[in-house]
């Protein structure tokens, strides 16, 4: 079998980047340790002007509360999902201001509040990374659509009408998983609050972890039920556990970002270990996606601020995963045509 990479290789990478982001340095937040941004922020609050931009919602009455109630609520219904405050609105444009002052002297962009300084686009906090994480939905709503298409209407069925593949179930659940993940990234790209955020970080968990079980059984060939549940429910109990932490305890992104990687990079793993072991007509495409999944996690090592204030590594992470997308469902549905063809000749 004719090999991309030799294996060592991998697990080397892999694991150098295990460690990497296990253990990475700690960076402050120099912005919004800045004096003069602090200050403006400040004077904004107190003022309801940031420079020339002034903002009806910073107006409080002697009792601390904003003038006629929720500022957003005065607006028009579908601009409501905005729910900017005078706080956050002082904090963008405070930050856009020293942001403008610290290119004019020749200096680089700083993270404010753990996070670069992006330019919003209608309310929308991070454009590019949203526009993205949308065509990655549709990628999957495509290759999910497909794969059930060549499955009910393409390929042979049982006399009971269930399919020869044995891992239809899983595949299925895979893709509204994956759907259902990146809609939630592109609403918490869209608008950075506590329930965003919550559902963003429950939902790529939730996702990664489905992916490591159908690695496993699918690479290990589990066919029987009650394997099947022994090889899933510790990871199974992990993930809620893990979720449950997120949702009720401490919402710690650092946290979050270490659990999806250690069981991104295991399944990756278990692929390229299959993919070297298997007699798999589409094993080319396990490697492709492997070494996509290196170089997405390239763009994840090496943050970068947000070029033009809208594409920052983040970003371009979410470009890749869209033909990595398309080619993983294309290789499913490979894999559903390649066991189904075994079954039919053993039964045959």
């Amino acid at each position: 079998m004719a090999l991309l990479f030799p294996l060592p290789f991998f697990f080397f990478f892999f694991f150098f980047f295990f460690f990497f982001f296990l253990f990475p340095p700690l960076h402050a937040s120099p912005g919004d340790s800045d004096p003069l941004y602090k200050d403006c922020v400040v004077q904004c609050e107190k003022s309801g002007c940031a420079g020339d931009k002034c903002f009806q919602h910073c107006k409080f009455s002697s009792d601390g509360k904003p003038v006629d109630g929720p500022w957003y609520l005065q607006e028009p219904l579908y601009l409501r999902w905005k729910q900017w405050d005078c706080q956050t609105d002082c904090r963008y444009h405070c930050m856009l201001s020293r942001e403008e002052e610290r290119t004019n002297l020749g200096g680089k962009p700083v993270k404010y509040h753990g996070k670069w300084p992006f330019r919003r686009v209608y309310g929308i906090q991070e454009p590019v990374a949203v526009a993205l994480a949308a065509l990655n939905l549709a990628v999957q709503f495509h290759g999910w659509i497909s794969f059930f298409l060549l499955l009910n209407y393409k390929l042979p069925l049982k006399p009971n009408k269930k399919t020869y593949y044995e891992y239809t179930g899983l595949w299925h659940i895979y893709g509204i998983l994956a759907m259902n993940s990146w809609f939630w990234d592109a609403a918490f790209h869209c608008r950075h609050v506590e329930l965003t955020e919550k559902l963003d970080y429950s939902s790529a968990v939730a996702f990664t972890g489905f992916s490591l079980i159908v690695a496993l059984l699918r690479a290990l060939n589990v066919r029987d039920e009650a394997a099947r549940v022994m090889v899933s429910a510790p990871i199974i109990s992990f993930v809620t556990t893990h979720i449950l932490y997120l949702n009720f305890y401490k919402l710690d992104h650092g946290l979050n970002t270490k659990v999806c990687l250690v069981m991104g990079i295991t399944q990756l793993l278990v692929w390229a270990a299959w993919g070297v072991v298997s007699n798999h007509p589409s094993h080319w495409k396990l490697w492709a996606l492997v070494s996509g999944g290196a170089v997405t996690m390239v763009l994840e090592a090496f943050d970068f601020p947000p070029y033009g204030g809208y594409v920052d590594a983040h970003a371009l992470w979410h470009a890749t995963s869209i033909p990595l997308s398309y080619i993983w469902w294309s290789f499913v549905r490979d894999d559903a045509e390649f066991i189904t063809s075994g079954v039919l000749k053993k039964v045959k």
